[in-house]
């Protein structure tokens, strides 16, 4: 065969007949993909076990308020301004003591009126035990004193019953309206209840005995954990809440949609934070979270995989 028909050259042909073993397999990637290749298989394969061994909880989320149990608002029976204001915030009462009394001039005047005509005709009564004309008008005298005492106690507002005062809304001068807020009323050492609004969709999955953490405004990943005492049997609105929490808290909390009234009671009138026993107080605000449920991650992933576990 001619030189110039051979498709390997002559010295290439010599060297593969005379070669008795073959060369190690060239190696041109880097040392460290080998460990890095069975690394990533590590990783890999305790992803797996975890999304299928693992669980993850789904919480209901929602804003809260402190409440004091027992807590009771005295309003004002009418209209008028404030004179005076007997109490203040902390003051034990007796049932029937004067917290605040109301403008009653007219109503003094009346009654001072119909006090010095009934002593009058009193006194003639007294002179002719016989007139009757004198008799009939000191009944009528009388009915008219006995609403113009009722008309002046209308002015007072006292305790309904013995307590704490929590609060005082008025103060000396102001205006207020017939139903308004004057104060409010605990026992002494109520315990603490706590009222969260969670969204409506999450009512079929809480119940009683659950348990929701709360964490109160301004105490940030300080979490209270608390069981669930009642579970509203139904959906509220936003107006509904509001009326709920009265005209003092209404505009502190934004609720959007149906939501239900959870409670809880706090296990004492104090809470931890930062290492400090600090007390709650009527109407701090706060966020809730409730668990409703939890299921494998590899559900949560691909959740056409349910059928498989149930």
């Amino acid at each position: 065969m001619a030189e110039h028909d051979r498709i390997f050259r002559k010295e290439a042909l010599d060297y593969q007949a005379g070669a008795k073993e073959q060369g190690s397999v060239l190696r041109l990637s880097p040392s460290w993909t080998r460990w890095g290749f069975w690394l990533l298989l590590a990783v890999v394969g305790f992803y797996v076990a975890f999304g299928i061994f693992g669980w993850i909880s789904q919480y209901a989320t929602g804003p809260a308020v402190v409440r004091m149990e027992d807590r009771l608002e005295v309003t004002a029976l009418s209209a008028g301004r404030v004179t005076s204001v007997e109490v203040h915030p902390g003051q034990r009462v007796k049932e029937g003591q004067i917290l605040a009394r109301f403008f009653a001039g007219p109503e003094q005047a009346s009654l001072e009126r119909y006090e010095h005509e009934f002593e009058l005709l009193l006194m003639q009564r007294m002179r002719d035990l016989t007139n009757e004309a004198v008799s009939q008008a000191l009944n009528s005298l009388r009915a008219e004193m006995e609403l113009a005492r009722f008309q002046l106690e209308q002015r007072l507002v006292r305790a309904p019953h013995a307590g704490v005062v929590s609060d005082v809304r008025i103060r000396r001068g102001q205006h207020l309206t017939e139903g308004e807020m004057v104060v409010a009323l605990v026992q002494e050492d109520s315990p603490m209840q706590v009222i969260a609004m969670l969204p409506g969709g999450s009512r079929p999955l809480l119940a009683k005995g659950g348990t929701m953490r709360l964490e109160l405004e301004g105490f940030k990943y300080q979490y209270q954990e608390l069981i669930i005492d009642q579970v509203g049997d139904a959906l509220v609105g936003p107006e509904e809440v509001r009326r709920y929490l009265g005209p003092e808290l209404a505009e502190s909390l934004t609720v959007n949609g149906a939501v239900v009234l959870v409670r809880a009671h706090a296990p004492s009138r104090f809470f931890e934070a930062d290492g400090k026993r600090l007390a709650y107080f009527d109407g701090m605000l706060g966020t809730v979270d409730a668990r409703v449920k939890s299921e494998r991650i590899l559900l949560t992933i691909i959740p056409g995989l349910k059928t498989l576990f149930h």
